[in-house]
């Protein structure tokens, strides 16, 4: 089995990526590896002719709002869920989601990547796709994807 020493922890906040950190964690102090803590900012969307309605200073008030929350929640993150592990380094990055997570897995040389998946299913799906499916598609090393118990996919054929 290949060594693990570094494992990038891809976080969105939810419930489902809070149950993906008890893998990480428990990979990081088994392996005694660094575990990496990576939240993306995705830099919103508008509708063609929208910015016509915002301001700059309207965009950059929200920019630095979601900047705020995140820090916070990147803060209680590492004080309340890695229950005194200290072998971390946590980061906020902006861009695409997969695309951060997958730069910054190299650029720390990481021996894995864990992830937590919502299951989308449907038109969410459709339209916007799966972040920890496009990371298990692309990363060039292994992916652990953690789907929340529970949330299995219901299966509606008969």
């Amino acid at each position: 089995m290949a060594e693990i020493k570094k494992i990038l922890y891809a976080t969105d906040f939810s419930e489902n990526s809070k149950w993906a950190l008890t893998y990480a964690l428990s990979f990081a102090q088994k392996y005694d590896a660094k575990l990496y803590i990576v939240h993306v900012i995705q830099q919103p969307s508008y509708p063609l002719g929208m910015y016509a309605e915002i301001s700059f200073d309207a965009m950059d008030k929200f920019n630095r709002n979601i900047s705020d929350v995140t820090e916070k929640e990147m803060k209680n993150l590492c004080e309340v869920e890695l229950k005194g592990f200290k072998n971390y380094e946590s980061m906020i990055i902006n861009g695409t989601p997969f695309v951060e997570i997958i730069r910054t897995a190299k650029e720390k040389e990481v021996e894995l990547i864990v992830v937590g998946t919502h299951g989308r299913t449907g038109l969410d799906y459709v339209l916007f796709g799966s972040t920890a499916e496009k990371v298990v598609r692309k990363a060039f090393c292994p992916v652990l994807s953690v789907r929340l118990p529970g949330k299995e996919v219901k299966n509606h054929k008969k």
